[in-house]
């Protein structure tokens, strides 16, 4: 469990990013939104101990960021940042992925087993001796996860994972998003997307300026008056008020309700 209580942080110039945030989330996918500059990336950045609370308290497992090191905390949360190439620099995928394992003083067998246990994870196998950088901007994002997860952490923070990917792309992230889950990580998605949001969150957190607003579920996030913190609702959820069919998360859904009404 990842356990949040009160956090302040204050940056050199006097900014103040958060304040007074509670936050927990355990083995789920939770959605975190918000406006740029609200709080959200600074807020991540206190689960692997990036950052240091200026008040308040985070742990994770009951481990106090400001006891541990990024190293000892980044075996418990694995951050993959929003532009995946800025990780990269080894001449192939395999090396790539076990550049991590490597630096925690592995043997040879257990860093192939955790390396082909990745790409698994992220559908990559074969792709093992390509360059990263031939990769497409869904496979790079894959990739990058991939590299993260050797590390086997217990959480996810995902920034921004579908910006600027294509449709076909940024649904075999969603796809890789929705195993690991299924395999039990626990996933903080850091995203403007609301399209993604609908589809995958079980619960959003909503920061503005610096506060806390909202932690729910999906259904009452999309209640609010999302234009009041610069956010849209699905174009998908447009529709379906439009025509009476209440809250959807699927197209299928909608069809279903229409469907039915035809009938």
């Amino acid at each position: 469990m990842i356990r949040v209580k009160n956090l302040w942080h204050v940056y050199e110039n006097g900014r103040e990013a958060l304040r007074g945030i509670d936050f927990e989330m355990g083995d789920e996918i939770v959605a975190l939104v918000g406006q740029n500059g609200s709080g959200k990336t600074t807020l991540a950045k206190h689960l692997n101990g990036l950052l240091k609370p200026t008040r308040g308290v985070v742990k994770v497992d009951g481990m106090n960021t400001r006891e541990h090191t990024v190293a000892e905390l980044s075996r418990r949360v694995g951050y993959v940042f929003q532009n995946p190439e800025h990780m990269f620099f080894e001449e192939n995928v395999f090396r790539e992925v076990a550049f991590g394992p490597k630096n925690l003083g592995l043997d040879d067998d257990e860093i192939e087993e955790r390396v082909r246990w990745a790409l698994r994870a992220v559908n990559l196998e074969g792709y093992e001796e390509r360059t990263p950088y031939s990769l497409s901007g869904g496979e790079k994002q894959r990739l990058a996860i991939a590299c993260v997860l050797a590390m086997r952490p217990k959480y996810l923070v995902l920034d921004e994972p579908t910006t600027g990917l294509d449709g076909r792309s940024s649904a075999s992230v969603v796809d890789a998003i929705r195993k690991l889950h299924s395999d039990g990580h626990g996933i903080l998605l850091i995203t403007h997307d609301m399209e993604l949001v609908l589809e995958l969150a079980e619960r959003v957190v909503l920061l503005h300026n610096g506060k806390k607003v909202f932690d729910g579920p999906v259904e009452g996030f999309f209640s609010l008056e999302l234009h009041d913190y610069g956010l849209e609702k699905p174009e998908l959820l447009r529709i379906s008020e439009r025509v009476g069919a209440g809250f959807v998360r699927t197209p299928a859904e909608l069809v279903e309700f229409l469907a039915g009404g035809a009938g």
